[in-house]
């Protein structure tokens, strides 16, 4: 080859790429999305989010934009859903379970004492129980973009330790807005008090109520360490987040718009469920520091799981049986091969 066809080749192999990637962003509109969680942004899940708008802004060649409002600060998670239903706040991630409102299988998710550990819970939520349940969920205005990891939760109360469920008896704790939650505390003998997530550090400092119950994350992030003096590793719960759009919003977006979205949310779900597991153990570490932490036994955990079984038989009674069978399969199956 001629020496001095090399530069024009290189010269027509560049402005070929150029135009592959203005042709590639193209379709792609001048769009803003906004995005509310209740967690600071230092949290996974603000960690996640951020992920998230970072990835969205890179895939759209800085056409779409996501702006965050961390920390609850547009309201509880049942006024965000309701502002996702009607195109005021286009995305969000929550507490699987709360969706229980919208479709009630998704209080299966919260089942008391169901999950041993993170992988039974994952193999449900990636597997059909989790798709059908996002199946489920578009029928009512949102859309599932994945299942964010929030891991186990556990006890904080400023009375004294929770080593069983006796000790439960009389504490007024903090409750997530969900009739399983609810019942499962006032199986165990406590006073449940449902209560919106922004409204929590104000609740425990003013004694409004005497403990709640989150992740290590979340008690170390929004700093509930500094009113709970006694912290309990009953992990009766686990997390599984389902992270949302607005079937509104979704609807404003054209086919490659949603092909980033799509492309984003898988990256941003992966990447937030590495930094969970890393971090629960973090924050367990900061908070036995200045908190009194005990664990609870075996033994004991069993005889929590025995006290809630009605809690369990109740919310079954109202759910598809095929559907709560797959999910007890699931936990069988991932159980026994590992």
């Amino acid at each position: 080859m001629n020496n001095w066809l090399k530069p024009l080749l290189t010269s027509a192999c560049l402005a070929g790429l150029l135009l592959n990637s203005l042709s590639a962003h193209a379709e792609i509109g001048e769009h803003t999305l906004r995005f509310a969680f209740q967690n600071v942004k230092e949290h996974p899940q603000g960690q996640g989010a951020q992920k998230f708008a970072d990835l969205v802004k890179e895939k759209s060649g800085g056409k779409m934009k996501v702006r965050l409002f961390a920390g609850g600060v547009l309201g509880g998670d049942l006024q965000t859903v309701s502002a996702l239903q009607g195109a005021t706040l286009d995305l969000t991630v929550l507490n699987s379970g709360i969706l229980a409102a919208q479709v009630p299988e998704f209080a299966l998710l919260d089942f008391p004492f169901l999950f041993n550990n993170t992988a039974e819970a994952q193999a449900v939520i990636d597997g059909p129980v989790g798709q059908e349940l996002s199946k489920r969920l578009e029928g009512k205005g949102l859309k599932t973009l994945g299942y964010w990891d929030l891991g186990f939760r556990n006890l904080t109360n400023s009375k004294h330790p929770v080593a069983k469920w006796e000790d439960m008896a009389g504490l007024k704790i903090r409750v997530i807005q969900s009739p399983i939650y609810l019942e499962t505390f006032k199986a165990l003998g406590a006073n449940p008090v449902p209560m919106p997530f922004p409204e929590v550090y104000t609740g425990l400092e003013q004694r409004t109520v005497d403990g709640q119950e989150n992740p290590f994350t979340v008690i170390k992030g929004n700093k509930f360490n500094e009113v709970q003096k006694y912290l309990s590793v009953t992990q009766h719960i686990y997390n599984p987040q389902s992270f949302i759009i607005g079937e509104k919003s979704w609807a404003k977006l054209n086919p490659e718009e949603q092909a980033v979205i799509v492309d984003a949310a898988k990256e941003a779900t992966a990447y937030q469920r590495k930094i969970t597991a890393a971090a629960q153990d973090a924050a367990y570490a900061e908070l036995s520091k200045d908190m009194q932490a005990n664990a609870v036994t075996p033994a004991e955990m069993d005889r929590f799981r025995e006290k809630v079984k009605p809690v369990i038989e109740q919310f079954s009674k109202d759910m598809d049986p095929a559907l709560v069978k797959a999910m007890y399969d699931s936990v069988e199956k991932t159980r026994a091969a590992h």
